[in-house]
């Protein structure tokens, strides 16, 4: 009989999940990083040469893009994502957790539409050849935005089956 465990009692899924926030954050430090260096090569090259990277531009934009969606992505893991929580300082325990359930059910239902038409506007751009700088299609840039909206709402709707079963605050 096999077993889904190995020795130390971790499971294969757990192991899976903890290689997926690995490659969440190091794509996350990647790309921050790469925006800095980018950044700050094409500063210095316009203010010190009058020159500048032809490409650096467009994939500034492309790697903001990235950082914003992986940031929101890693802020959803921790249920660590901006809030407005004015009403919920003044409610009961159990309007907080009402609350709660209502914004995650309704972000989860707003990102899961997001996913949804990111991926048509991705497939349309994949269609058309658009291309993002040079001749790189710029479809592969632009997946994050359907990758990274569908992992929020999967996000929030994890979040809010939690709130159900009353295992978070």
């Amino acid at each position: 009989m096999t077993t889904d465990r190995d020795p130390q009692g971790n499971s294969r899924l757990n192991r899976l999940f903890q290689y997926t926030l690995t490659v969440e954050d190091g794509l996350l430090v990647i790309m921050l990083s790469t925006m800095i260096v980018v950044a700050s090569v094409q500063i210095l090259l316009r203010n010190v040469w009058g020159t500048g990277l032809g490409w650096a531009d467009p994939l500034l934009r492309i790697l903001v893009l990235w950082v914003a969606l992986l940031g929101a992505m890693v802020a959803t893991r921790e249920n660590n994502h901006i809030t407005i929580d004015i009403l919920s300082r003044y409610l009961p325990r159990r309007g907080k957790q009402l609350s709660q359930l209502i914004t995650n059910l309704f972000t989860s239902i707003v990102c899961g539409i997001l996913a949804f038409h990111s991926a048509r506007f991705v497939i349309q751009d994949y269609a058309a050849e658009v291309s993002a700088f040079y001749a790189i299609p710029a479809w592969l840039f632009e997946l994050i935005i359907p990758i990274g909206f569908a992992v929020i709402c999967l996000r929030f709707a994890l979040h809010f089956i939690a709130v159900l079963r009353g295992q978070l605050a």
